[in-house]
């Protein structure tokens, strides 16, 4: 079978148990995400990072095809769990980088007074895949060096 798009255990993750993400029905657009190991998500205080929820995953695609990456809608409400970039945005070339094989994550800011415990497992967020356009003027010719955050450098 040709590969066409997908999820794959990154490396290092082979033997963690980690669950391929599937969709729960026939309609819905995003493919639900778990959790690779228990995480605590501690409670915002000025200044602090987010922090990244690991998925053991990497996902293939086509060439004009994106990954983005939504919080579950309950997350906000029941746990305080808001994703500090909003929407991640995994582009086709970040699967297999020599940084990190392609590994995506969730990063996330608890707004609860106290802190979170993810376990390994729990839905955290879901990915949906979507086909882009590019400008008539596009000369995008750069190639990836790196993994998470590396498109800028």
């Amino acid at each position: 079978m040709e590969k066409v798009r997908g999820f794959e255990i990154a490396k290092g993750w082979e033997d963690k148990g980690i669950n391929l993400p599937v969709r729960k029905t026939k309609y819905s657009a995003g493919y639900d995400i778990e959790a690779a190991e228990d995480t605590v998500v501690p409670s915002f205080k000025k200044g602090m990072a987010p922090t990244l929820i690991k998925t053991g995953l990497k996902a293939y695609m086509q060439d004009d095809e994106v990954m983005f990456l939504f919080n579950r809608s309950s997350n906000p409400k029941k746990k305080g769990l808001v994703m500090a970039n909003s929407v991640g945005v995994i582009d086709k070339d970040y699967y297999g980088n020599p940084d990190n094989d392609g590994h995506f994550m969730f990063a996330f800011f608890n707004i609860k007074d106290e802190d979170v415990l993810i376990k390994k497992g729990e839905a955290i967020g879901q990915a949906v895949f979507q086909k882009y356009l590019v400008s008539d003027d596009d000369k995008a010719e750069g190639e990836r060096v790196g993994g998470f955050g590396s498109t800028s450098k």
